[in-house]
């Protein structure tokens, strides 16, 4: 079963979430996502900064998160097909 192509990022077959991006457009959002983490590596040294870490990583995350709620398929637990 395809996923509806207007969404970024499909929904997993079994458990919640979202799977692989199928358009360019999730693919973008998953390669900003990599380089911030990566940069948030060298921006706020986790030995020396930890605190500003932690903080940017889940600010990061959640921004990832929420671009998959608003371009992906909504999320439901599933148990294949």
């Amino acid at each position: 079963m395809a996923a509806d192509p207007k969404y970024w990022f499909p929904s997993k077959r079994y458990g919640w979430g979202w799977g692989p991006p199928q358009r360019w457009q999730g693919w973008l959002v998953l390669v900003v996502y990599t380089v911030a983490v990566v940069a948030g590596i060298w921006i706020f040294p986790p030995p020396t900064m930890m605190p500003a870490y932690l903080t940017f990583m889940v600010g990061v995350s959640v921004l990832l998160v929420g671009v998959c709620w608003f371009k992906g398929e909504p999320p439901r637990w599933r148990w294949g097909k």
